[in-house]
């Protein structure tokens, strides 16, 4: 479907390449910080919890393993002094070599010990195959056979045994006793495992609660990022509590502050801008007047009167424009705007604003199911939407080639298209801020924009509840989309329209 439609005045005219450079300077790089502050924290948390776990297992194993140690070379040596003395009252009797082996193989000694006597230049064992002379070290030999009871560790055929010797002065013999720490080192080897589990189950909750205590403390951090979220947007009576924590107190009573500061002079300015369009309107009325009369008396003026004049009618003409749309932009600033809502068809709204501005030519298409998509606006404010976009595709663009209403993701999208030379990436996101100025802005003998037409898009739309942007066209020609995105009202269902599933 295709109406006829004229434009209405706008302008679009970004910031300067050194405003946006500036901005960007000013946010900190990601790769500075790889890891958020409750990563850290959580890591933190975790790696103390291990190297704690870490250092309470070291001492606890070595404290078990040597009173496991101490124990079994206590309990050897009293069996060995035991036992020596046992085999020397044995052997006073009778010192044959039957005698010495019946007395070996009769020693009480407690489980997994070995016993090995070296008598009269021999050398008996009570299991000569599994401990004999063989695994009694040289050095150990040796202090015994001056007198003096030993002990010492060893390894014999893959097993470490604690081997203990004593001497028997009164035979002239050494009496050696071997015993396996193969069971002290399952009971070693045991700790470790339990140590290590206990250690990562202790890194784990140490993660945990990190976690919990990083949840606790950046919940007000969190507060203020959303508070600062909330001025962001618009909503500058947004506070911080006060008086419930004191240290938090030391953030939020200046961020209090600041956000008072920021209101106040939010709101000096938007009434100083308000107050001064106020003040301009009447003289600007008295000026248009006159420069009205010296018009119809036109032909009567010399040709440098007339262009002087001409010159001059167009900057008052532009001068209306400004002061009329800065008294806008001070009425959002204030929050003085008030809508006056009501559900309209979508199309029916959008066909009647491109005609009204007449003699555009420019085609509006839609889908016959959106043709009763129902929104709720402010057709006024609407209406100047639509007017905006138009003439800023005819002032930059040539005109726009087609205005489009579609139905995307349960939201209504108006799209105004042109064949322009499009927007650049680095203008795309400032386009619509106040006072733009872009590449495709002409200078101000050929533009009559002031730089507020796009500002006050975005500002009715987001009144709506909608939001504006531009991109490429999608058909890959020159030119660009302004899309407006508004919320849809579903109609309520009709009850006679419910399907019922009946049996067959």
């Amino acid at each position: 479907m295709t109406t006829e439609s004229r434009p209405a005045a706008t302008e679009v005219k970004p910031l300067t390449q050194k405003r946006k450079a500036r901005r960007r300077s000013r946010r900190i790089s990601p790769a500075r910080h790889r890891l958020g502050l409750r990563t850290r924290l959580i890591l933190t948390f975790a790696l103390g919890a291990a190297m704690l776990s870490v250092i309470l297992s070291v001492i606890t194993f070595g404290l078990t393993r040597a009173n496991l140690f101490d124990q079994r070379e206590a309990a050897v040596i009293a069996s060995a002094n035991a036992n020596a003395l046992r085999l020397s009252e044995q052997l006073v009797v009778s010192s044959s070599p039957s005698t010495v082996e019946q007395a070996i193989q009769s020693q009480s000694t407690p489980e997994g010990t070995l016993p090995v006597l070296h008598f009269q230049g021999l050398w008996y064992a009570g299991n000569p195959v599994a401990f004999g002379e063989r695994a009694i070290p040289t050095s150990l030999r040796d202090i015994v056979e001056t007198g003096l009871p030993d002990k010492t560790r060893v390894s014999y055929r893959g097993t470490s045994y604690l081997v203990a010797g004593v001497p028997i002065p009164e035979l002239g013999a050494e009496y050696f006793e071997g015993v396996s720490l193969r069971d002290v080192q399952r009971t070693l080897d045991g700790l470790t495992l339990a140590l290590l589990v206990a250690s990562a189950l202790t890194t784990v909750g140490g993660g945990l609660v990190g976690l919990w205590a990083s949840r606790r403390v950046f919940a007000p951090l969190l507060n203020v990022g959303r508070a600062a979220e909330a001025i962001a947007g618009g909503r500058l009576d947004t506070r911080l509590p006060v008086g419930g924590d004191p240290d938090l107190d030391l953030i939020a009573a200046p961020f209090n502050e600041m956000a008072q500061a920021l209101e106040d002079r939010i709101e000096r300015d938007a009434r100083f801008a308000s107050e001064v369009s106020h003040e301009l309107r009447s003289p600007l009325m008295t000026l248009a007047a006159t420069v009205e009369v010296l018009e119809n008396t036109r032909d009567e003026l010399p040709e440098r009167s007339r262009t002087a004049l001409g010159l001059l009618s167009a900057d008052v003409d532009r001068l209306q424009q400004l002061v009329e749309d800065l008294l806008e932009i001070s009425r959002f600033d204030v929050g003085a705007i008030k809508l006056n809502l009501e559900e309209v068809m979508a199309v029916e709204m959008v066909i009647q604003a491109v005609s009204v501005l007449g003699g555009g030519g420019v085609p509006v298409r839609y889908d016959p199911e959106v043709a009763d998509t129902i929104v709720r606006v402010d057709k006024r404010r609407m209406g100047r939407v639509i007017a905006n976009l138009l003439d800023n595709a005819e002032r930059y663009a040539g005109g726009a080639t087609s205005v489009t209403i579609d139905r995307l993701d349960g939201m209504l999208q108006i799209v105004v298209e042109d064949r322009g030379d499009g927007v650049t990436e680095s203008d795309k996101g400032i386009i619509f801020d106040r006072f733009s100025r872009g590449g495709e802005g002409g200078n101000r003998s050929t533009d009559s924009g002031v730089g507020l037409g796009l500002a006050l898009v975005d500002e009715h739309v987001r009144l709506h509840g909608g939001r504006v942007w531009v991109e490429d066209r999608l058909d890959g020609e020159s030119g660009a989309r302004f899309v407006v995105e508004l919320p849809i009202v579903e109609p309520p269902k009709d009850e006679s329209e419910v399907d019922i599933d009946l049996p067959i």
